[in-house]
């Protein structure tokens, strides 16, 4: 199926949002022009502002549009994991990927200039957390849930099931990434070895146990 035909307003916005996110990662919010962007973009300082009110609701809008991207497509494979045949292999492989995901440099410079201005930009702080750990911890509690239910899990608080696998395959590695960043924390990692021991973790926790005979 053919690529939709972006009308040039669109498409200016677009290029917009793709100037600003570069910009904003490399200098930081405040480090960072309307006049910069517009270079960037190649237009005029009034276009963006035609597009977006001002610097912030650009930055707002760049954090959401990156979200979406990256993390709508996660959610569909934790979704996906409440079917699964094999639970410990497809686990393993999900968290594996997970790491992987938070660890790309560029998601972990967005982290690192959300912290940076969520006291200048408290919404935006709000919006980070609810589009993507929140999101992401709210998809694993629908899975373990249907796997609670299936009998592959006994999780019957599975809020807090998600958040006991969250941190047992990402929560030390994503604090390092933002002082020493992401590709140089997973160059230090045995990825596989380290998933397959945090995996064996949960499950020792939350695998039913046999009943005796």
């Amino acid at each position: 199926m053919a690529e939709p035909v972006l009308g040039r307003s669109a498409r200016k916005r677009l290029t917009i949002l793709s100037a600003g996110h570069d910009l904003f990662l490399s200098n930081g919010y405040q480090g960072t022009s309307v006049d910069q962007i517009a270079a960037s973009a190649e237009v005029s300082k009034q276009t963006v502002y035609k597009h977006f009110g001002d610097k912030q609701e650009l930055l707002l809008a760049i954090v959401n549009n990156a979200l979406e991207s990256t993390v709508a497509p996660f959610l569909e494979r934790i979704s996906a994991l409440a079917d699964t045949t094999d639970l410990e292999a497809d686990l393993t492989a999900l968290a594996a990927d997970y790491l992987r995901a938070v660890m790309q440099e560029p998601v972990v410079q967005l982290r690192r200039l959300v912290i940076g201005e969520a006291n200048r930009v408290p919404e935006l702080a709000q919006l980070y957390y609810d589009q993507a750990p929140a999101r992401t911890l709210a998809a694993f509690t629908d899975c373990f849930s249907a796997l609670h239910d299936r009998g592959l899990l006994h999780a019957p608080e599975p809020a807090i099931a998600a958040e006991h696998f969250a941190f047992l395959i990402v929560g030390r590695s994503i604090d390092q990434a933002l002082f020493y960043g992401g590709p140089q924390v997973l160059a230090g990692i045995d990825v596989a070895g380290y998933v397959r021991s945090g995996v064996a973790v949960f499950l020792a926790a939350y695998r039913p146990q046999a009943k005796a005979g």
